[in-house]
């Protein structure tokens, strides 16, 4: 998926809306429907709400996280997002790229895998370089962070 994504985006917007529409009515219904502790039923939407084909609040965190990077691939129904090659303007000689890949259906931190790629620019060529553990854990931290509060938000709204 390469060139403008205004259009993509905004299909994605309409489809993350969707997914929270779901997430209302799946919560109201779980509320209305069932017994027990009708607080703790009230406090949180549905954790799995796969109406794109993967969790949606997962998905759309990760769009949102990724939302500096050029897009190169964004598929819904298989969970994968590929960014292309990104070069920090206050480091030009550096480049960055992340895959990534949402692995099941209910919010959770195993749910979600995250790949970096980093390359540096050694007399003009580009060379790979090694990715900080630690930098592809923050990244997933973000990611799992926004869609737990789109999950809350959801349920607020």
């Amino acid at each position: 998926m390469t060139g403008s994504f205004d259009t993509g985006k905004s299909t994605l917007q309409l489809l993350a809306r969707a997914g929270i529409a779901a997430a209302i009515a799946l919560s109201l219904t779980a509320c209305s429907s069932s017994g027990g502790d009708k607080k703790t039923q009230k406090a949180l939407a549905a954790s799995q709400v796969t109406s794109i084909g993967v969790n949606s609040y997962l998905w759309r965190a990760s769009l949102d996280a990724l939302s500096f990077m050029p897009l190169v691939q964004a598929d819904s129904a298989g969970g994968v997002i590929v960014t292309d090659w990104y070069v920090n303007p206050s480091n030009p000689g550096e480049r960055v790229k992340v895959s990534v890949t949402i692995l099941d259906q209910d919010l959770r931190a195993d749910a979600l895998r995250v790949v970096a790629s980093r390359e540096v620019s050694q007399t003009g060529t580009w060379v790979d370089a090694p990715v900080q553990a630690a930098t592809v854990q923050k990244l997933e931290d973000i990611i799992l962070t926004k869609a737990r509060a789109l999950r809350q938000g959801a349920y607020a709204n």
